[in-house]
């Protein structure tokens, strides 16, 4: 019989104090937080999925089939014709996967200097492996994190949007898709995220340009171990 390691939620929590998580919602602003905390306070960067070249290498389809999905499908009209429902469950399936791939390589990297992550780990994973004052929550409203998710020059989701355009049915695929960035920013998981008790910092409906303010709650945060 082959004995699974387990590590203790307060010898992660331990090893993890030199880290600092951004998490919420699509279109909130993660990620532009994350890279401007790291530049003012010599940080660490980790941005979105920075795990990809880990995971890409070391995921097995029978431990982590949602991290292997994209290495199994047939092409990449599989991956926009999901139900939503399909989508959903992928989506946070994949959040669950990669929670041990973050904690190793965040234990990793912050071993000597303080790091910033936009992270997938889950809520309530992180309310057991780290600190409120370590952890900032940040939220769009759904019309946002739906209505504009294509909006942002980002390659990953550039080229998902140039798959839904070269299918046959696109405006039916479209709407489709839609559906599954619903599910996933649904009010249920909206308010997992905004009842969690970390600092949360709601992005409003109107779009800002020029200088990007950090929110004094975030400063707070980030600043106060500094």
């Amino acid at each position: 019989m082959v004995r699974k390691m387990f590590i203790e939620n307060n010898i992660l929590k331990h090893y993890l104090k030199n880290v600092y998580f951004i998490k919420g919602t699509a279109y909130a602003g993660k990620s532009t937080m994350v890279k401007i905390l790291a530049e003012k306070y010599d940080l660490i960067f980790c941005g979105e999925n920075y795990t990809c070249d880990i995971t890409d290498k070391v995921a097995d389809p029978d431990i982590q089939p949602n991290l292997c999905f994209m290495n199994l499908m047939n092409s990449w009209e599989d991956f926009v014709k999901r139900s939503p429902e399909e989508y959903e469950k992928w989506m946070y399936g994949t959040s669950d996967e990669v929670a041990g791939f973050e904690i190793a390589e965040l234990i990793s990297l912050s071993k000597d200097k303080k790091v910033i992550v936009d992270t997938n780990i889950p809520i309530d994973v992180l309310k057991e492996i780290s600190d409120y004052n370590h952890v900032a929550v940040m939220l769009s409203p759904q019309s946002m994190s739906v209505e504009r998710f294509f909006d942002r020059n980002d390659e990953e989701k550039q080229f998902i949007l140039s798959v839904i355009k070269n299918c046959d049915n696109s405006e039916e695929v479209m709407a489709n898709y839609k559906a599954g960035l619903e599910l996933i920013n649904s009010e249920k998981h909206y308010n997992e995220y905004a009842q969690s008790g970390f600092f949360i910092l709601v992005r409003d409906d109107k779009i800002t340009t020029g200088k990007v303010k950090i929110p004094i709650g975030i400063v707070f945060i980030v600043s106060k171990d500094m």
